[in-house]
Protein backbone atom coordinates (compact mmCIF):
# COMPACT_ATOMS: atom_id res chain seq x y z
CA UNK A 1 0.00 0.00 0.00
CA UNK A 2 1.62 3.29 -0.67
CA UNK A 3 2.23 5.69 1.85
CA UNK A 4 -0.34 8.70 2.38
CA UNK A 5 1.25 11.99 4.04
CA UNK A 6 -1.01 13.73 5.61
CA UNK A 7 0.82 16.48 6.06
CA UNK A 8 4.47 18.04 4.71
CA UNK A 9 6.92 20.48 7.29
CA UNK A 10 8.81 23.22 5.72
CA UNK A 11 8.87 26.60 5.56
CA UNK A 12 6.21 28.65 6.25
CA UNK A 13 4.81 31.52 6.07
CA UNK A 14 1.75 33.59 5.91
CA UNK A 15 -0.33 34.39 2.42
CA UNK A 16 -1.85 37.75 1.60
CA UNK A 17 -5.23 37.82 2.72
CA UNK A 18 -7.74 35.68 0.87
CA UNK A 19 -5.05 33.92 -1.33
CA UNK A 20 -4.28 31.22 0.94
CA UNK A 21 -7.41 28.36 1.33
CA UNK A 22 -8.03 26.90 5.11
CA UNK A 23 -5.34 25.07 6.50
CA UNK A 24 -3.28 26.03 3.91
CA UNK A 25 0.33 28.21 4.57
CA UNK A 26 2.63 29.56 1.54
CA UNK A 27 5.95 28.27 0.49
CA UNK A 28 7.08 31.16 -0.82
CA UNK A 29 9.92 30.32 -2.98
CA UNK A 30 10.19 26.82 -2.32
CA UNK A 31 8.40 24.13 -4.30
CA UNK A 32 8.42 20.76 -2.50
CA UNK A 33 8.09 17.40 -4.68
CA UNK A 34 6.13 14.68 -3.54
CA UNK A 35 5.30 11.45 -5.50
CA UNK A 36 4.42 8.33 -5.13
CA UNK A 37 7.01 6.44 -6.73
CA UNK A 38 10.10 6.66 -9.26
CA UNK A 39 10.05 9.84 -11.61
CA UNK A 40 9.61 8.49 -15.20
CA UNK A 41 11.52 9.89 -18.11
CA UNK A 42 9.98 10.08 -21.39
CA UNK A 43 11.93 10.78 -24.25
CA UNK A 44 10.21 13.85 -26.93
CA UNK A 45 10.08 11.54 -29.91
CA UNK A 46 7.77 8.97 -27.59
CA UNK A 47 5.30 10.88 -26.26
CA UNK A 48 1.91 11.61 -27.34
CA UNK A 49 -1.62 12.61 -25.64
CA UNK A 50 -4.61 10.99 -26.51
CA UNK A 51 -8.38 11.69 -25.71
CA UNK A 52 -10.44 8.30 -25.82
CA UNK A 53 -13.24 6.65 -24.00
CA UNK A 54 -16.71 8.27 -24.42
CA UNK A 55 -15.55 10.13 -28.28
CA UNK A 56 -16.99 9.51 -31.06
CA UNK A 57 -13.26 9.61 -32.64
CA UNK A 58 -10.10 9.30 -30.70
CA UNK A 59 -7.61 12.71 -30.95
CA UNK A 60 -4.29 11.84 -30.43
CA UNK A 61 -1.33 14.64 -30.54
CA UNK A 62 2.55 13.68 -30.77
CA UNK A 63 4.72 16.19 -28.91
CA UNK A 64 5.43 18.36 -31.83
CA UNK A 65 1.61 18.74 -32.66
CA UNK A 66 0.80 18.93 -28.81
CA UNK A 67 3.46 22.05 -29.07
CA UNK A 68 1.88 23.81 -32.37
CA UNK A 69 -1.03 23.96 -30.53
CA UNK A 70 -2.55 27.41 -29.46
CA UNK A 71 -1.08 28.09 -26.47
CA UNK A 72 -1.87 29.85 -22.97
CA UNK A 73 0.53 31.39 -20.11
CA UNK A 74 -1.79 30.85 -16.98
CA UNK A 75 -0.41 32.71 -13.75
CA UNK A 76 -2.35 30.57 -11.09
CA UNK A 77 -1.70 29.75 -6.77
CA UNK A 78 -1.50 26.11 -6.65
CA UNK A 79 -2.36 24.23 -3.11
CA UNK A 80 -0.97 20.86 -1.95
CA UNK A 81 -2.88 18.68 0.06
CA UNK A 82 -0.26 18.18 1.96
CA UNK A 83 -0.98 21.85 3.38
CA UNK A 84 1.57 23.70 1.59
CA UNK A 85 0.69 26.68 -0.85
CA UNK A 86 2.29 28.37 -4.26
CA UNK A 87 1.45 31.72 -5.27
CA UNK A 88 1.32 33.21 -8.43
CA UNK A 89 3.12 29.95 -10.33
CA UNK A 90 3.64 30.90 -14.05
CA UNK A 91 3.04 28.40 -16.86
CA UNK A 92 2.44 27.69 -20.32
CA UNK A 93 0.68 25.22 -22.38
CA UNK A 94 -2.61 24.20 -24.20
CA UNK A 95 -6.09 24.89 -22.29
CA UNK A 96 -8.22 21.76 -22.17
CA UNK A 97 -10.71 23.52 -23.69
CA UNK A 98 -8.80 23.89 -26.89
CA UNK A 99 -8.47 19.73 -26.35
CA UNK A 100 -11.88 19.19 -26.23
CA UNK A 101 -13.06 21.67 -28.83
CA UNK A 102 -15.16 19.74 -30.58
CA UNK A 103 -15.14 17.24 -29.39
CA UNK A 104 -18.37 15.24 -29.40
CA UNK A 105 -19.36 12.88 -25.69
CA UNK A 106 -22.34 11.86 -23.56
CA UNK A 107 -19.69 11.79 -20.92
CA UNK A 108 -19.77 13.98 -17.46
CA UNK A 109 -16.46 12.67 -16.01
CA UNK A 110 -12.97 12.17 -17.02
CA UNK A 111 -9.88 9.66 -15.69
CA UNK A 112 -6.42 11.57 -16.13
CA UNK A 113 -3.65 8.94 -16.65
CA UNK A 114 0.12 8.92 -16.86
CA UNK A 115 3.53 7.61 -17.31
CA UNK A 116 4.17 5.10 -14.59
CA UNK A 117 0.32 4.09 -13.91
CA UNK A 118 -0.95 7.12 -11.89
CA UNK A 119 -4.34 8.09 -12.43
CA UNK A 120 -6.83 11.09 -11.06
CA UNK A 121 -10.71 11.67 -11.63
CA UNK A 122 -12.47 14.83 -12.11
CA UNK A 123 -15.72 16.00 -13.49
CA UNK A 124 -15.50 17.01 -16.91
CA UNK A 125 -16.47 20.71 -16.04
CA UNK A 126 -13.64 20.94 -13.90
CA UNK A 127 -11.32 20.90 -17.22
CA UNK A 128 -13.90 23.49 -19.20
CA UNK A 129 -14.36 26.84 -18.54
CA UNK A 130 -10.49 27.96 -19.09
CA UNK A 131 -9.93 26.34 -15.23
CA UNK A 132 -7.53 23.29 -16.62
CA UNK A 133 -4.38 23.13 -19.06
CA UNK A 134 -1.94 20.41 -19.99
CA UNK A 135 1.17 22.63 -19.53
CA UNK A 136 4.98 21.61 -19.88
CA UNK A 137 6.85 25.07 -19.15
CA UNK A 138 7.83 26.11 -15.90
CA UNK A 139 8.48 29.75 -14.68
CA UNK A 140 9.65 30.18 -18.41
CA UNK A 141 11.96 26.75 -18.82
CA UNK A 142 10.68 23.64 -19.84
CA UNK A 143 8.95 21.68 -17.09
CA UNK A 144 11.36 19.34 -15.80
CA UNK A 145 10.97 15.48 -14.72
CA UNK A 146 10.67 16.05 -11.31
CA UNK A 147 8.04 18.26 -11.33
CA UNK A 148 6.00 16.10 -13.80
CA UNK A 149 7.74 17.14 -17.48
CA UNK A 150 7.79 16.75 -20.08
CA UNK A 151 3.84 17.71 -19.43
CA UNK A 152 1.37 17.37 -16.57
CA UNK A 153 -2.21 18.36 -16.05
CA UNK A 154 -2.95 21.54 -13.95
CA UNK A 155 -6.06 22.25 -12.80
CA UNK A 156 -5.39 24.74 -10.02
CA UNK A 157 -8.53 25.45 -8.73
CA UNK A 158 -8.25 21.42 -7.38
CA UNK A 159 -6.19 20.04 -4.80
CA UNK A 160 -2.70 19.57 -6.53
CA UNK A 161 -2.74 15.93 -6.77
CA UNK A 162 -5.95 16.52 -9.03
CA UNK A 163 -2.95 18.16 -10.98
CA UNK A 164 -1.71 14.96 -12.68
CA UNK A 165 1.97 14.51 -13.39
CA UNK A 166 3.97 13.06 -16.69
CA UNK A 167 -0.22 12.88 -18.38
CA UNK A 168 -0.65 11.05 -21.05
CA UNK A 169 -4.25 11.55 -21.98
CA UNK A 170 -7.74 12.05 -20.39
CA UNK A 171 -10.53 8.82 -20.51
CA UNK A 172 -13.84 10.90 -20.87
CA UNK A 173 -16.50 8.47 -19.35
CA UNK A 174 -20.26 8.79 -18.42
CA UNK A 175 -19.59 7.14 -14.98
CA UNK A 176 -17.23 8.41 -12.06
CA UNK A 177 -13.59 6.27 -11.73
CA UNK A 178 -11.83 7.07 -8.73
CA UNK A 179 -7.81 7.31 -9.67
CA UNK A 180 -5.13 6.27 -7.70
CA UNK A 181 -5.18 8.49 -4.11
CA UNK A 182 -8.87 8.47 -4.62
CA UNK A 183 -9.08 4.49 -3.94
CA UNK A 184 -6.55 5.42 -0.99
CA UNK A 185 -8.78 7.51 0.87
CA UNK A 186 -8.62 10.97 -0.92
CA UNK A 187 -11.84 12.86 -1.40
CA UNK A 188 -13.06 12.32 -4.82
CA UNK A 189 -13.09 15.93 -5.64
CA UNK A 190 -10.11 17.72 -3.68
CA UNK A 191 -11.38 21.29 -3.29
CA UNK A 192 -8.93 23.55 -1.03
CA UNK A 193 -11.59 26.14 -0.05
CA UNK A 194 -13.58 23.48 1.03
CA UNK A 195 -10.67 21.64 2.78
CA UNK A 196 -11.78 18.36 0.54
CA UNK A 197 -8.56 16.61 1.78
CA UNK A 198 -10.00 13.08 3.00
CA UNK A 199 -13.27 10.98 2.26
CA UNK A 200 -15.79 12.27 4.06
CA UNK A 201 -14.09 15.56 4.32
Amino acid sequence: MPFVSRGFTGRRRDGPPGRLPPGQYDVAEGFPVLAAGPTPRTPLESWDFTLRGEVQTERRWTWGEFRALPREQPVVDIHCVTSWSKLDTRWEGVSLDTLLDGVATRAEYAVAFSDGGYTTNLPLADLRGGRAWVVDTYDGAPLNPEHGGPARLLVPHLYFWKSAKWVRGIVLGTHDEPGFWETFGYHNRGDPWRQQRYAGD
